[in-house]
């Protein structure tokens, strides 16, 4: 959890998404008309709105060299793609595109309308070289310019989404999908919730290949990176997000990428550009996997190093800690406890009947406590939703710092009595961390080097950090443990 702030509701609400119109445009990419969801210039206000969320929720990843690097890629392959051709009407032409790096272990890519570009750190770590990372742009781009996400929100005909705010990215929490919800405005929250099909996805292949090959990138060696992707959906405990069901199997798509580079040369576009050298000095040190620093939990509690805080949690429940937020959720998913800054109040007071006085609300007991010498304030309260559920809320503030810290836990109201307990023990047992060992905790970083031997993989696995797998190394190298390693290859260890 870092500093940032979003304002979130916990009230369910439903936003009616049923598109009502078309839009008939020409596609960058085919050149002929057809209907979209909305025109172009709507697709770039959308974007821009959702971009500002996802950057605020996620957080980009603080390093400069690295983020500048995948900036000029990405701009690269953009200088050759449909959004920048001869022939392109000016309002493609002219859209500026944004390339980000977020700050999340997990390995994604996706992309918004009107040309917004997005990977993560934990993708970054398991590329080899700089043609896989054009090639997974180029396929971003690609959804981009053929306008994929608004030709589903034409055809799919989306209907009602059921929102609930500040739920947790990937949970199911009160039988409500939670799956990153953004304050973005139902029409940026569509483009966020469409699946794009598993054509549309070939075509994005076919356009990241084709970009990549265009700029002399070795494209084929894309097929690593979607081998790679097959073993981490055979993980336990491991998801992609995005990339398993809507998309064709990895396997089939390691397949068809050295295919369809194959093609691209036949066309007499030469591919002899990998430039693993820089891509491995570029993401060198880069942190790997979860950070430590902006919170992690360990035998019952939640501790905070940057911001210098603990709290315990329930035996059983789960801890999803993102950037915004920390949730702790029980296994039985009816009870949640969501914690975050809130950097509007300027009082434990305030920031509590700030949530509590929304409409619809019902105050059942108010008032301020004292827990660990920090100052608080406290409020019960219910309400009933536009469906007829009926929600208790304990709802807990503490100003601890430069913060106002809330915790808002709920459950249905015929449960609350069982969870009370809980949701008071959570929230009053926020205190100040002054365990120096935990607050000297250093994240896991990669460290990019060639090997100085030829040897099985697993040699150079020894001594790993705590908790970190062998064989997520060797996915995170495209290898396997017992296959040799070449002197001066280059791999990737994470070191702390």
């Amino acid at each position: 959890m870092k500093t940032s702030y979003i304002k979130s509701t916990i009230l369910i609400i439903i936003v009616g998404l049923v598109t009502t119109f078309c839009v008939v445009q020409r596609s960058p990419v085919s050149g002929t008309k057809r209907a979209y969801g909305y025109s172009w210039e709507k697709e770039l206000q959308i974007g821009q709105q959702a971009d500002k969320q996802i950057q605020q929720e996620y957080g980009v990843y603080d390093d400069e060299k690295l983020l500048n690097y995948v900036k000029n890629v990405g701009q690269e392959v953009l200088s050759v793609s449909h959004m920048r051709r001869e022939d392109t009407p000016g309002k493609y032409k002219n859209t500026e595109f944004h390339f980000r790096v977020l700050n999340s272990p997990v390995v994604n890519a996706f992309a918004l309308p009107g040309g917004y570009v997005y990977v993560t750190r934990g993708l970054l770590a398991h590329l080899e070289n700089e043609a896989q990372l054009a090639v997974v742009l180029g396929h971003e781009i690609g959804h981009v310019a053929a306008r994929h996400a608004s030709q589903r929100a034409f055809e799919q005909q989306v209907g009602q989404l059921a929102l609930l705010g500040g739920a947790v990215a990937g949970q199911e929490l009160l039988g409500v999908p939670g799956g990153s919800i953004l304050e973005v405005g139902s029409q940026a929250a569509q483009f966020l919730f469409l699946s794009y099909s598993r054509d549309d996805e070939r075509e994005s292949d076919r356009l990241g290949v084709e970009y990549a090959a265009m700029k002399k990138y070795e494209a084929a060696n894309g097929a690593g990176f979607f081998s790679a992707l097959e073993r981490i959906s055979k993980q336990s405990g491991q998801s992609i997000p995005n990339w398993q069901s809507t998309h064709p199997d990895p396997s089939e798509r390691a397949k068809t990428i050295p295919e369809l580079a194959q093609q691209w040369s036949k066309k007499g576009y030469e591919q002899n550009i990998d430039d693993t050298d820089e891509y491995m000095q570029t993401i060198d040190g880069m942190v790997y996997g979860n950070n430590p620093r902006e919170g992690f939990s360990r035998d019952g509690y939640f501790y905070h190093p940057d911001l210098k805080f603990k709290f315990r949690y329930p035996s059983g429940w789960q801890v999803i800690n993102q950037a915004t937020k920390v949730a702790i959720v029980n296994e039985d998913q009816d009870a949640v406890s969501v914690m975050q800054i809130d950097s509007e109040s300027d009082s434990p007071q305030a920031s509590v009947m700030e949530f509590v006085d929304q409409e619809g609300f019902t105050v059942n007991s108010q008032g301020a406590t004292e827990n660990n010498q920090l100052e608080g304030y406290e409020a019960i309260a219910s309400a009933t939703t536009e469906d007829g559920k009926n929600y208790q809320f304990y709802v807990y503030g503490v100003t601890y710092g430069d913060n106002i810290y809330r915790f808002i836990s709920y459950s249905l109201a015929d449960k609350f009595a069982n969870y009370r307990s809980n949701f008071e023990e959570t929230s009053n047992s926020f205190a100040s961390l002054t365990d120096q060992q935990i607050l000297n905790i250093q994240p896991v970083r990669l460290q990019t080097m060639k090997a100085n031997q030829s040897a099985p993989f697993s040699s150079f696995t020894d001594n790993l950090p705590m908790d970190i797998k062998a064989e997520d190394v060797a996915i995170a190298n495209q290898i396997k443990l017992d296959e040799m390693v070449d002197s001066g290859s280059w791999i990737k260890i994470p070191r702390q």
